[in-house]
C-alpha cells in the first residue's frame, strides 16, 4: 500500500506525540466519513484494498487509532472517523510471559502490534466455545472495548499452566493472573 489515497490521508491526521502512548481516541468525536476498504483478518493481518499491508510500522500506527463502537470498528482521528471490517478481534496475542506462580502469578500478553497487557481485573480473559465444534476461542481484553484473540500456541501455554478450581459448584481448569482465576475449560 502506498502512502497515497484515502488511507494515506488518514495517516496524516494521526497526531504525533512526544510521549509514547496511545492517542485518546475515546475523546474524539469527528464526523463519520464512510467506510474504508480495510480489513483485519482473524490471523491479525491487515488488508487495504484487498492487499496485505506489508509495513509493520504502518499497521502499528493504524492500530493506535482503532475504536469499537457497539459491534462496529473504526479508525478515528480528531477530524475523521472511517469504518473498517474486523473478521474476529482487531489484535492477536502472539506471546505470553509468565511471572510468579499460583494466585500471585501474572500473565502478560504481547500482541501482533506489540501492545502488552496483563490479565487481571481490568483485562479479563474469556473463552467462547464454538457451538458446533466445541473449539475454544480465547480472548484477552487489551484496551477500551478491544480484545485480542489468543493465538493457538499461546492458548496451549495457558492450558499447560491451568489448575483445577471449583466455581459456582462446577469444576473448572483455569489460570491465575493478578489474583483473579480465569476459567478456560471445564474439568473432565
Amino acid at each position: 500500500m502506498s502512502d497515497t489515497g484515502r488511507a494515506g490521508d488518514l495517516l496524516g491526521q494521526i497526531p504525533r506525540s512526544e510521549k509514547k502512548g496511545l492517542p485518546p481516541v475515546h475523546l474524539w468525536n469527528p464526523p463519520f466519513c464512510g467506510d474504508l476498504d480495510m480489513r483485519i483478518a482473524r490471523d491479525g493481518t491487515w488488508y487495504y484494498l484487498g492487499t496485505p499491508i506489508g509495513r509493520p510500522a504502518m499497521v502499528r500506527l493504524f492500530s493506535t487509532v482503532i475504536r469499537r463502537d457497539g459491534d462496529d470498528y473504526f479508525l478515528v482521528t480528531p477530524v475523521e472517523k472511517v469504518g473498517i471490517r474486523v473478521d474476529d478481534a482487531p489484535f492477536v496475542a502472539v506471546r505470553l510471559e509468565v511471572e510468579g506462580e499460583g494466585e500471585a502469578q501474572v500473565l502478560r500478553f504481547v500482541t501482533n502490534v506489540e501492545d502488552e497487557t496483563e490479565a487481571g481485573p481490568e483485562h479479563p480473559l474469556r473463552v467462547e466455545l464454538d457451538p458446533q465444534t466445541q473449539e475454544p476461542a480465547p480472548y484477552v481484553h487489551v484496551r477500551a472495548n478491544l480484545e485480542a484473540l489468543i493465538a493457538r500456541s499461546v492458548f496451549y501455554q495457558l492450558v499447560d499452566l491451568a489448575v483445577p478450581r471449583e466455581v459456582d459448584g462446577v469444576s473448572w481448569l483455569g489460570v491465575w493472573s493478578h489474583g483473579v482465576f480465569f476459567p478456560i475449560g471445564p474439568q473432565a
